[in-house]
């Protein structure tokens, strides 16, 4: 998608309303700095509104996205590569967070055992000793906390009965038995417990 492009096609199609930015952005109920920023690809529409955009202006969603009024043949043609790129965009991003996910595991797990041998084989008083066991114990939680939320969210779980795909409850894979990024889950869609593996996109 080119913010550039799209940005002209509602500055056009905005002034074919005869509408000001002022006024466009009173009907959405946003201020006219958002708009502006469309109009000069600083940035897009939040996906809450742009029905509501285009229903002003007067276009479709596949047209905004695209940037240009498009005929019948167009549109599905359009359609199909703006799908096909939302997909691919969104199998990057669900990449990059897994990795992510496995670089907060370990270093978490690395600086839990760092701590904890310090404490035990460095002499220190107590109660230096009892805060560096905290600061591992704080550290080890939290990085296995944000880990698990990071691979709740990117990605999805594929039913081993069904292969329904899925994006579970943290607390579902919080408390679920795993082995790596393979859990022991219920299915939403077959209401049975499998081994549901992680996969990157939901087709």
């Amino acid at each position: 998608m080119n913010n550039v492009k799209i940005g002209k096609f509602i500055a056009e199609c905005r002034k074919e309303k005869c509408f000001t930015q002022a006024q466009l952005a009173e009907m959405l109920n946003i201020t006219d700095r958002a708009v502006s920023k469309w109009e000069t690809g600083r940035s897009m529409p939040d996906v809450s509104i742009m029905l509501a955009l285009c229903s002003i202006l007067d276009i479709n969603v596949n047209e905004l996205l695209n940037g240009e009024r498009l005929n019948m043949e167009e549109y599905n043609d359009r359609a199909e590569r703006l799908l096909l790129e939302m997909a691919e965009k969104e199998e990057k991003s669900n990449k990059r967070m897994l990795m992510y996910e496995n670089v907060i595991g370990i270093m978490s797990t690395i600086s839990f055992f760092a701590l904890i041998m310090a404490a035990a084989l460095i002499n220190m008083e107590l109660y230096f000793r009892i805060i560096l066991f905290v600061t591992a114990l704080v550290i080890f939680i939290t990085g296995v906390a944000i880990a698990l939320l990071i691979e709740t969210e990117a990605g999805y779980y594929e039913c081993g009965h069904c292969k329904h795909r899925y994006v579970p409850e943290f607390k579902s894979v919080f408390f679920a038995m795993h082995w790596g990024k393979t859990r022991y889950l219920k299915c939403p869609k077959c209401h049975k417990r499998t081994w549901n593996k992680k996969v990157i996109t939901k087709e």
